[in-house]
């Protein structure tokens, strides 16, 4: 891949002149959006009480942000590629900015699930924006250092989100967990304008494929409304014998991707406008490295979801100390990162990478283990710094790996397919893991009310009432003497609920770490010839990446 992909009046990309700052706007920018992935996790609790949240509306408050990052990843992916990806960080970051302004005004369950459908709109801008500007303007061998630093950022701040929202919450009130993104917002939209260079596609037509933006957008809409609305309608009937809309959103999901696969392949065969370029997928790196993406953002945030809920429902944290429990990521992250940019130039991202999700996989599988009643926050903040370095070494390196061989004219949409499976990832970890933990502390309370002789229809009330708020109901069920036995069954069921469901996340990690085995061998970027950089990334796309300049700010 030719590192000088200038064409005249441009820039070069190797002189992008303050590409340091425009380093520190794409880590800020994407802090935040990162960040209000997990910022409500522990202010959820307070959230249900304050606004009156069931559990169905818990779930979409943080699915419907991760949807719709999703759903719309590959439409404003190609939109930066044609227009400009650094105007799309800017409108991004100003819709950002406003939604997070609603998010905290919000009165009610469903104004704050639309001021999050906004939140994701924005994110879905920002994220492709900021990876497709770093894979253009840091190259050669400040590489290794910008990706560190953006995957750094990736798993630090989702770590961080729960300690700014259990601070917050408990200090201040919930919504400043959303009014937090205004100031420093304020500094990112200074900091694009000043620093950012504008790179955008130029060799392709400036237009847009509406057929395959509303293809993709059904499909996944479709198949996450699903996964949580399951629980909530049923898998198959509803309480009064109807069919659910379950199973016909998740065939009208399964059916409109299947139709945005062959229409999108059938177009670029053609020679016709596409939303994205599916041959990208034809690059071996940048398939399975995708596919791992998506199942260890699913193990992840499905984790970051669910963890909160137990710590502070059953095990009797404030979401202050839930917050600086789950710190303990955050600063593993932090560890490892200073030194992982040695580490791939040592043994390559794939070997990071690798190591990074055997890492997480044995600290998620020691903290399914050894969770109980009695477990101290010490084991547990152990077990957390342990995930998190894995995940400062796995995230930044595999992004890495997945665009190592794609043209910087293509990186647009690169990042855009890459962005789409990890938010895909990370909404069905909320649905999946999030509706498995419900299910599992329903059939567990109920157990646990027979062994300690509770009648059933007493029983099924506190089922109700526990499922329902996510586990919330729980401390006020321990504080009242007449219902207090049967909180603390309530409190173990979600422990035992908690062990099955982190257990399960373990293993999608493992999953994950099985697809990296496909990974071909990417060599490290400061001992990669140029020439074969170019050679590689010419087999690679076919053509050279002409035409993806920069100009000055």
């Amino acid at each position: 891949m030719n590192v000088d992909n200038s064409t005249p009046g441009t820039t070069p990309l190797t002189q992008a002149p303050h590409r340091w700052w425009a380093l520190v706007a794409v880590a800020l920018g994407v802090s935040l959006i990162i960040m209000d992935a997990t910022v409500v996790n522990v202010a959820l609790p307070s959230i249900i009480e304050d606004l009156h949240l069931d559990a169905t509306q818990a779930e979409w408050m943080n699915a419907i942000y991760s949807l719709v990052f999703a759903a719309l990843l590959l439409t404003v992916g190609r939109v930066g590629d044609i227009y400009g990806r650094k105007r799309l960080f800017l409108v991004g970051m100003v819709v950002f900015v406003l939604a997070s302004i609603l998010a905290g005004l919000a009165g009610g369950p469903n104004a704050l699930i639309a001021a999050r459908l906004l939140q994701g709109l924005g994110a879905a801008m920002i994220l492709p924006s900021t990876l497709s500007t770093l894979n253009a303007v840091v190259v050669g061998r400040e590489r290794a250092i910008g990706f560190a630093v953006w995957g750094a950022t990736i798993g630090g701040m989702a770590a961080i989100g729960p300690l700014v929202g259990g601070w917050l919450t408990t200090y201040q009130t919930w919504r400043w967990a959303f009014w937090i993104n205004v100031p420093v917002g304020l500094v990112v939209l200074a900091l694009i304008i000043w620093a950012v260079p504008e790179t955008r596609d130029d060799t392709s037509p400036r237009k847009l494929d509406l057929y395959g933006v509303v293809l993709s957008t059904i499909g996944m809409a479709g198949i996450v409304f699903a996964l949580i609305e399951g629980q909530n309608y049923g898998w198959w009937r509803q309480d009064d014998g109807s069919i659910s809309p379950v199973p016909i959103a998740m065939a009208v999901g399964i059916a409109f991707l299947w139709r945005f696969w062959v229409v999108q392949r059938k177009r670029k065969t053609a020679g016709k406008i596409v939303l994205v370029d599916l041959g990208l997928l034809d690059v071996r790196s940048f398939r399975f490295g995708s596919i791992a993406a998506l199942i260890v953002a699913l193990g992840e945030f499905g984790l970051l979801f669910t963890l909160p809920l137990l710590l502070q429902n059953a095990l009797g944290f404030s979401a202050l100390g839930t917050g600086w429990l789950i710190a303990a990521l955050a600063l593993g992250t932090f560890v490892i990162s200073g030194t992982t940019p040695q580490l791939t130039q040592r043994f390559g991202g794939r070997a990071v990478v690798r190591a990074g999700l055997a890492t997480e996989a044995v600290a998620i599988a020691g903290l399914a283990l050894t969770l109980s009643a009695s477990i101290s926050g010490w084991l547990i903040a152990a077990w957390l710094f342990l995930y998190g370095i894995g995940v400062g070494m796995a995230t930044a390196q595999l992004t890495s790996v997945i665009l190592a061989e794609i043209p910087v004219a293509e990186s647009g949409q690169a990042s855009g397919v890459q962005s789409t499976f990890r938010q895909l990832g990370s909404a069905l970890g909320v649905a999946i893991l999030g509706t498995l933990l419900l299910t599992t502390l329903g059939r567990a309370t109920a157990s646990q009310l027979d062994e300690a002789g509770v009648p059933a229809a007493a029983s099924q009330q506190v089922v109700d009432a526990v499922t329902g708020s996510a586990g919330s109901v729980i401390p006020s069920l321990q504080a009242n003497p007449a219902t207090a036995a049967a909180g603390d069954a309530a409190a173990a069921a979600m422990i035992d609920a908690s062990k099955v469901t982190t257990g399960i996340a373990s293993f999608v990690v493992l999953v994950g770490l099985a697809a990296t085995w496909a990974l071909p061998f990417v060599p490290p970027p400061a001992v990669e010839p140029r020439a074969a950089r170019g050679r590689r990334g010419r087999r690679a796309a076919g053509s050279t990446p002409d035409g993806a300049g920069v100009t000055d700010p």
